[in-house]
């Protein structure tokens, strides 16, 4: 069993003995027995916490995650590009279906890799991209409810800003990609003079 498991069993044991203990006595709590429950779900927490950071932290899932999130990232781009360039013969009404077929699974796999960006680029890099993340994402799902509403106008308008948008988040993931590299292979230059 990993430190994870015995932190989940820790804590649901914790909770389950801190109902029971509640529940004992309409009126009054036995603190004597409440606290070291409450104590030991607090350590499970803990530990939960702590395993969970490390997983996040090790090195082959931050590679696999930096990759997801880069092949999302330009997935979607191209993608908003292929629909921006064929956008006339795009029936309003399928625009909604298109937006579903092409973005949704790389849409939803960058949102489960995102917090990876913190551990590599730090939080101002993490930030700076899922600005421009989120406001494209924003207009990805305004241009669903255009189409949804039958507004040609609107879904064109918004697949625009929408590339924009990943146009941007893409350019500024590659460069700090890029400088994160640098920096890497810097360390390990200065690590074989030493």
């Amino acid at each position: 069993m990993n430190q994870k498991s015995i932190a989940l069993v820790l804590i649901m044991l914790a909770f389950l003995g801190g109902s029971f203990v509640s529940v004992l006595d309409p009126v009054e709590v036995n603190w004597m027995w409440l606290a070291p429950i409450l104590l030991a779900g607090s350590v499970g927490l803990y530990l939960f916490r702590r395993a969970s950071h490390s997983e996040a932290r090790a090195d082959h899932r931050l590679t696999g995650d930096m990759d997801t999130l880069e092949s999302s990232l330009a997935n979607i781009a191209r993608n908003l590009d292929t629909l921006c360039e064929d956008k006339e013969n795009l029936p309003v009404y399928e625009a909604r279906f298109e937006i579903d077929r092409r973005f949704r699974e790389d849409l939803n796999r960058f949102a489960e890799a995102r917090e990876t960006m913190i551990h590599v680029f730090g939080m101002q890099g993490y930030a700076n991209v899922m600005s421009a993340f989120a406001a494209g994402e924003r207009y990805i799902n305004r241009v669903w409810s255009a189409s949804t509403d039958g507004y040609l106008e609107e879904v064109n308008r918004y697949l625009e800003k929408a590339r924009n948008q990943f146009i941007d988040a893409n350019g500024l993931f590659r460069q700090l990609r890029s400088q994160e590299s640098a920096a890497d292979e810097d360390a390990g230059a200065r690590a074989q003079n030493v």
